[in-house]
This record gives C-alpha cells, structure tokens and sequence, in this order.
C-alpha cells in the first residue's frame, strides 16, 4: 500500500459508535478492568493506556503515521519540536559524553547545546556541516552523537547524509537529523543511515499555523531510551494536538508538493531582481550544492531566502510594502511568511556565529504557502520595485 493512502486510512481503532473520523480522546487517565489489569500494564507484562502523559491513542495514532512515513521501528510525540530535539539529547547522552553538531542550527538547538547540556558536562564541537572532513577531524573517543540539519534553517544548506552516517559506522555514535524543512515526502534520513529524525511537527507537519508538537522516529533501541527521559520529565503531546497533526498528515504530500512548486516558481522569478543580492533554493542550479539537493530530495522544498541589498533598512521596508505576505516566526504554513532571521529566530547568536552560516543583516527567509503563485508573484516583484 503506498504512503500517500497508509497516511490516510492508519487510525485508531473504532469505537462501539463505529465512528468513521477517529474522535477526540480527550482524557488525562484511562480505567482498568480490575487491579490485577492495572498492574499488569504497569509492570508491561500486557500492552493498554494508563494516562496520557506516557500515551493516548490520539498521539498514538499520529506517530504510527510518522513512523511509517519515515520508515522507522518507533517514535515518540512531544509537546514541540525543542522539546524532541532536548529530549532525544538529554535521554540519550550523559556526563562526559561530546557530541558534533554542524553550525547551521535553529537558534534554540544552538541554546541548548551550549548553554543547558552544557552545564552537565556534556561537551559539543560546531563544524561546517557540509564539511564532511571536518566531523572526520572533530570526532574524539568520548564522540557519542552527530546532530544536523539538512536543508539548514535558515541558510538552505544541505549536509551528505549518506556521507556522514558512513562516517561513524563501526563506532558507538548516534546520527540524529533534523528533518523539519524536507519532511518526509521529501528525503528520509533513516533509509541514507541516519538513526534518528527529529521534527517540529508545528511546521509542515501541521501546516496551517495552528498546532505546537514535535515528534523523534528511528531506531528503537534509542526511542526506548529516550521515552524513559520524557515519560518521567513530562514533554508529552496534546491529545487534541496529535489529532489536528494526524489529519495534517492525510494532506502532506499533496502540500509539499504544491509548496516546492510554488517556492521553485517564486525563486526563479526573483532571481536577478537588482533588489537582491542573492537567491538560494536547492533546486536552483545556482545552489552550490544543487547536485546533492537533486540526489537527496524529491523536490526541492518549500522555503528560499533572499539576500536584500541594503541590509536590515531594506528588509524593514520591504516588509511594509508587502501586501499578502505575513511577517512571522513560523514557517510551513498555507499562508507565504517572512522572517528576518537575524533580529528573530537567530538574534541570539553573536554577529561572529551569524557570518558564518550566511546570515546577513539583509537576509531573510521565504516560507512560500500555497496561494496562487502569480499573486505571490506579483506581491513581491511589486515591492521589490520600489526598494
């Protein structure tokens, strides 16, 4: 059965009402028949619910989703996608332990890595993520986990997953890849090698800017790890939220197919405008790593950045000559947003760590929604005009 039609019909078992949509399992605990019941699903000698923060089969019903989708033996939901990327990292690693991390990162992933699992000693080394020799260089004895991002928020960098995940084989390292900005329609990192993929499931996975959640797919060895770590920590996904992100998924691959056409179509139509120093979208032939992108990704995804000349003076400008164009942190929605990355999600960073991962002053992201492509077209040829 092809994924398209699994994403639709995997559900929840039905009820006695017979229902044909899952419904709502809008409850914080579950009853057992009798005590013998309930302690034989706590001792896990028999499988069933016993409170929503270890499971419900709302989230249940969406990771079963996402596992298939991503073709992994287990997952695990969270509240976000910080959540699932802290989670998966503190569950997994301890004292003493160093992890390698490419320099293109959200924002948060960055806090967390320097500034939180710090603090516990936990050591982590940035590289160049494209750099396949400098993971080579930086890994040590104590090296127990590689963490990337392809393509890279916000930069569009791609890292060689397939490159990198034959890089630790034969040694005890766990590749985690945030897949955010592909999704699974896109590439699947867990068949290039990886052994985890990471999403904040608030972006594509939702698509409509109305849910928070985040979600971990890969082996199960490391998912059972990292469920220890969250059901005693808490993290845990909405029942309410799984099943607005379970229907989502019924609409994913028709989404990503119309974001990636609709991007593809805007960045070829932006390119040489003499408001923008630069365009990048990996499936331009200008994207330096445009022959990677073609091997690694079905299409070429749903965001671009622009580099407006004039720096952040501009980007203000621009942004209030915008018509339809929402200005927002948030991307992966129907609706085309813009984001300044420097002054927003990535203010954080010091200039020095901006620089170099290609974030200027007048840089700034496209997450192109799915209105009528000539609409958006004409929204930004008409305020780029009068830059």
């Amino acid at each position: 059965m092809k994924k398209q039609t699994q994403a639709i019909r995997i559900q929840a078992k039905r009820s006695h009402n017979r229902e044909h949509s899952v419904p709502l399992y809008l409850t914080s605990s579950f009853t057992f028949e009798d005590s013998e019941q309930g302690r034989a699903i706590f001792a896990e000698e028999i499988p069933g619910n016993i409170y929503s923060r270890y499971q419900n089969p709302n989230v249940d019903e969406f990771v079963e989703k996402m596992c298939m989708l991503e073709n992994a033996e287990a997952g695990l939901a969270f509240s976000t996608g910080m959540a699932a990327i802290f989670s998966s990292i503190a569950g997994l690693l301890k004292q003493g332990d160093h992890v390698v991390a490419s320099n293109a990162l959200f924002g948060s992933a960055i806090q967390i890595l320097t500034k939180i699992t710090a603090k516990w000693g936990i050591e982590c080394t940035f590289v160049d993520g494209h750099d396949i020799k400098a993971w080579e260089a930086a890994i040590k004895d104590n090296t127990k986990f590689f963490f990337c991002e392809s393509p890279s928020n916000p930069g569009l960098d791609l890292i060689d997953i397939a490159e990198l995940a034959a890089l630790k084989q034969g040694k005890d390292i766990i590749l985690a890849v945030d897949n955010c900005f592909a999704t699974p329609i896109l590439q699947t990192p867990l068949d290039l090698g990886a052994d985890l993929v990471i999403h904040s499931a608030t972006k594509y996975i939702d698509g409509q800017g109305r849910v928070l959640g985040g979600v971990v797919c890969g082996k199960a060895e490391y998912i059972t790890e990292i469920r220890f770590f969250a059901r005693h920590t808490g993290p845990s996904l909405s029942p309410f939220n799984a099943w607005v992100l379970s229907k989502s998924l019924e609409l994913l691959d028709l989404r990503m197919q119309k974001h990636s056409e609709n991007a593809m179509a805007l960045a070829e139509a932006l390119q040489g405008h003499p408001a923008i120093e630069a365009v990048k979208y990996p499936f331009l032939v200008s994207h330096p790593q445009f022959e990677l992108a073609k091997k690694q990704m079905k299409y070429g995804g749903g965001i671009l950045t622009l580099d407006i000349k004039g720096g952040f003076a501009q980007v203000q400008k621009l942004s209030q000559l915008l018509q339809i164009v929402s200005i927002s942190p948030n991307l992966g929605d129907t609706r085309t947003i813009l984001t300044h990355p420097a002054s927003t999600t990535h203010s954080k960073l010091s200039v020095e760590d901006r620089a170099a991962v290609g974030i200027t002053d007048g840089l700034v992201r496209v997450a192109v929604g799915l209105e009528a492509i000539e609409d958006l077209k004409e929204d930004f040829l008409n305020a780029l005009n009068q830059l």
